[in-house]
Parts: structure tokens; C-alpha cells; sequence
């Protein structure tokens, strides 16, 4: 084989060519690691341990401060409460923005376009802004304080993203499906269940991992919401947790630790249609 035609050294100088492009992701991958990194290794380390070495490795290895964690306050309550929430926003917000991503995309009405996009400007309010006025109505119907009322909040802030995502997706499935169904005379709901929505798995499960993440870490809304100690969330109870152990942070880090374990089984539960679910429908919006 002549020289000419070795693949080799073009291989090599495409290599060399990507090198920059791989240390500058290894680089960022590094860095967004490093914070859970350091929350490990601070978790597994002794007061001391911390005060004497911060960023040294932990040496010997002590699993105190997740015992710590669980019984210095009320884990497993804050746990149940964070549980409640976020299933409880998430099933609504998700059952919500099916049906009104459903007519959005293959229904056809007046106002339709206009609709959604009222939709994706709600997606640039902050949640703070309407912290006040909830708050007010929220005093005068007595929902302040109760599960339904918080869940109401958190799948009506998620609800705007959820409908973007599933009218796009929705987009996405060919026609002949839907008219050969309709030909059938098959209505509205029932090609919503039997149909789009087995095939629209990956954005569900998108949505899903999504809207919880963004539920369980939430903490504006269920300090102002719930100020009783019974309805803490686990967000909510660690800030508490903080302050009473502000000088103990291997402690306060362990707790953080096992707050992030529901999230993270959730996650690599659904990893393998988060992708497909987050790029599906961008050629066609």
C-alpha cells in the first residue's frame, strides 16, 4: 500500500486537530464534578479532619456524619413531604400539558398559534414576582400551609415548559397516524392515550426527570408556603439543618449528600430517553 493511500497518517492529524476540542470538554466535565467531589470527600471526613485540610482527601474514611444527618432533624419527614410534592406537581403538570399540548398540535382552532405562544412567554416570568400575590390569595381560600395548595404552584410553574416540550413532540408524529385513527372514528382522548402518548415516551420520561429535579431542589416556595415544621421539604429542612449546624460541615455536606440519592436513581433511571426526549422535535416546532 502506497503512502498515499495509508488512512493512517490522516487519522492521526484528525486526532491531533481534535485534541483542543477533547481537553476543553475533559476540562468542563472536571469542573462541574468538582463540586460533588468536594461534597464527598467533606462528608466523609471528621470536623477536625475538614478544619485541619479542607480539600485534602479523607483519611480515615468516617460515615458519622450521614448518621448524623438522618437523626440530628426530621430526614425522613422532610423526605416524605419533598416526595408528596414533586410526585403530586408532576403528575398534574404532566397530565395538564398533554392535553393542551395535544390540541395545540393536532387540533385546530382559533387563537391556537396564540395560545402557545403566551405559553413560551410564561417561560421567562420568575417565580418570585409571583410570590405576593399567591401568597394574598392563597391567605384568603386557606390553602396556605396544605399539600394541594403548594403542588397547585409548582405544576402551574412547570406547566409552561411541559406544554413547549410535548407540542413539539407531538409535531413530530406522522400524520397518517392521526387521520388513520380519526378515519376510524376514533376521538380525541382516546388518540391521545392509545396512540401519542406510547409514542411519545422520551418526552415524558424527559419531562418527568426534568419537572422533579426542578420540584425536589425548590426552596423559595415551601419556606413561604409551609411554614410549619410538620410540612418542611427536604430542601427546606436542610437550610434549617445549616443554620443549626452553620460550624459542622461534614455533617451539613453528608445531608446534602443523601437529599441528591432520589434524584440521581431517578435520573439514571430515565437517562436512556432523556436525550432523545430533549432533542426530539427540534427540526420540526
Amino acid at each position: 500500500m502506497s503512502a498515499a493511500a495509508d488512512p493512517r497518517p490522516r487519522a492521526r492529524r484528525r486526532r491531533l486537530a481534535n485534541l483542543p476540542h477533547h481537553v476543553v470538554l475533559v476540562g468542563a466535565a472536571l469542573l462541574a464534578l468538582f463540586p460533588v467531589l468536594f461534597m464527598l470527600m467533606t462528608a466523609l471526613k471528621t470536623d477536625k479532619q475538614y478544619l485541619d485540610d479542607t480539600l485534602g482527601p479523607p483519611w480515615p474514611l468516617s460515615f458519622g456524619n450521614f448518621r448524623e444527618a438522618l437523626h440530628g432533624g426530621d430526614f425522613f419527614i422532610w423526605l416524605k413531604n419533598s416526595a408528596i410534592m414533586t410526585l403530586g406537581a408532576v403528575i398534574v403538570s404532566t397530565l395538564a400539558a398533554a392535553l393542551c399540548a395535544f390540541a395545540i398540535a393536532r387540533m385546530r382552532f382559533r387563537g391556537q398559534n396564540l395560545l402557545l405562544s403566551v405559553n413560551i412567554a410564561l417561560l421567562v416570568v420568575p417565580p418570585v414576582v409571583l410570590l405576593i400575590p399567591l401568597f394574598v390569595q392563597y391567605v384568603d381560600i386557606g390553602l396556605v400551609s396544605t399539600y394541594r395548595g403548594v403542588i397547585l404552584i409548582y405544576a402551574g410553574l412547570t406547566a409552561p415548559f411541559s406544554v413547549y416540550l410535548l407540542t413539539n413532540f407531538f409535531r413530530t408524529i406522522p400524520d397518517e397516524l392521526i387521520e388513520s385513527a380519526m378515519a376510524d372514528v376514533a376521538s380525541h382522548f382516546r388518540i391521545l392515550w392509545q396512540i401519542v402518548t406510547p409514542l411519545s415516551a422520551p418526552a415524558f420520561v424527559t419531562l418527568v426527570v426534568v419537572n422533579a429535579l426542578w420540584v425536589w431542589n425548590e426552596l423559595l416556595i415551601a419556606l413561604v408556603f409551609l411554614p410549619e415544621d410538620r410540612l418542611k421539604t427536604l430542601m427546606v429542612g436542610i437550610t434549617v439543618f445549616q443554620g443549626r449546624y452553620s460550624l459542622d460541615v461534614p455533617v451539613l455536606m453528608a445531608g446534602m449528600l443523601l437529599a441528591s440519592v432520589p434524584m440521581l436513581v431517578l435520573y439514571l433511571i430515565g437517562q436512556r430517553f432523556f436525550i432523545r426526549g430533549l432533542t426530539a422535535g427540534a427540526l420540526k416546532g
